[in-house]
């Protein structure tokens, strides 16, 4: 009997754990002046429900509420109000990176698992105190790179663990557009995206990222020995205190990065290139790869199939990291992004004080 017992327990145990994995995430959004919004409030396969909106802007909330249907009644003007009323499992954050620490302040004492639109934090002495007290409670900190979901750079990277081309020698990262003011894609992020407080800077802060995290993530999470940079603004009439322009290199023992961020690219920008001791890859973008590998070898086009879920979407992804049915994707950990804000603090400062910078 007693054993029929226990088996009874075990399974009732396992039922309920399968359950809580099947059970919706109760989500919290958290300002809503960031672009990449639309994509958790148009999400139409989600497996989260949307337990409330902080956003202190009521104009603001209310177009959105109607551009994406989701009712005034589940908007707060605080995270308290939000917290006190929804109890949110996870919150998602859509506002100034520079208000990131507030809210890993304020939510992971409450054990509650958050992930920020890249990067994490405006320095490194942000980054470190979010990191703390994620560590601390036990919370996940993830930080979210449209790259990340690339099927591309998923592939290369396999291909280049595999040694198709050798060990990398050279990559240079190209990520950018036309610049926020001129394309006016969400007007509310404007104000911020080019304030050297809010933002931690320019170009560098909102594109050079890109390729700090695929490096750091392609290199092992090995920090590169030294940084040097070259910052311009093109266009002080309408980036008047920060760069719209970046370049910055990064030096490994044995390798070299070439970080190119920027607002004045023609067009939209998010290609990559790794140059290894035999041959290389290129990725123009998340749906197609060019390898060569040797010399004497021809230009093959692989076209990598999408990747699976959850790892195909931000948000799904977040939600089974939440559950325990997914593991923190590398690119999004804080081991990779605080190794990411400490290059782009380099960066800074070489741009102002003119030298190489070198990484302890």
């Amino acid at each position: 009997m007693k054993r029929i017992i226990y088996i009874l327990l075990l399974c009732l145990a396992v039922l309920s754990a399968k359950a809580g994995q099947d059970t919706p995430v109760r989500l919290g959004i958290i300002g809503l002046t960031h672009s990449h919004v639309g994509g958790v409030l148009n999400d139409k396969n989600k497996p989260y429900v949307i337990a409330g909106i902080v956003e202190p802007d009521k104009q603001l909330a209310e177009r959105m509420s109607k551009r994406f249907g989701f009712s005034m009644e589940i908007v707060y003007s605080t995270m308290q109000e939000l917290y006190d009323q929804q109890h949110p499992e996870a919150v998602a954050c859509f506002n100034a990176t520079y208000y990131h620490q507030d809210v890993v302040r304020f939510f992971a004492p409450k054990k509650v698992h958050i992930m920020v639109e890249k990067p994490l934090a405006t320095n490194s002495r942000q980054a470190k105190e979010m990191a703390e007290l994620a560590f601390r409670h036990g919370i996940h900190l993830l930080t979210n790179y449209e790259t990340t979901w690339y099927g591309s750079h998923e592939a290369a990277a396999q291909l280049i663990r595999k040694g198709e081309i050798g060990e990398i020698r050279k990559a240079i990262f190209r990520d950018g557009h036309t610049g926020p003011v001129e394309r006016n894609t969400h007007p509310e992020m404007i104000p911020w995206i080019k304030d050297p407080v809010l933002n931690g800077g320019g170009a560098v802060m909102d594109f050079g990222c890109y390729g700090a995290n695929l490096m750091t993530w392609l290199m092992d999470n090995r920090k590169p020995l030294s940084v040097v940079s070259a910052f311009q603004t093109i266009k002080p009439d309408q980036y008047e205190e920060v760069e719209d322009q970046a370049t910055v290199i990064l030096t490994y023992p044995e390798a070299q990065c070439i970080l190119e961020a920027s607002w004045n690219w023609p067009v939209n920008m998010k290609t990559s290139e790794i140059y290894g001791k035999n041959g290389y890859i290129q990725i123009p973008d998340k749906e197609t790869l060019l390898i060569r590998t040797g010399e004497k070898s021809p230009v093959q086009q692989i076209n990598p199939v999408s990747r699976p879920a959850p790892y195909n979407n931000p948000f799904s992804y977040f939600c089974a990291v939440v559950r325990g049915s997914a593991e923190e994707a590398p690119q999004s950990s804080l081991q990779n992004n605080l190794i990411v804000m400490e290059i782009l603090d380099a960066a800074k400062e070489s741009a102002k004080t003119g030298k190489v910078i070198y990484l302890k």
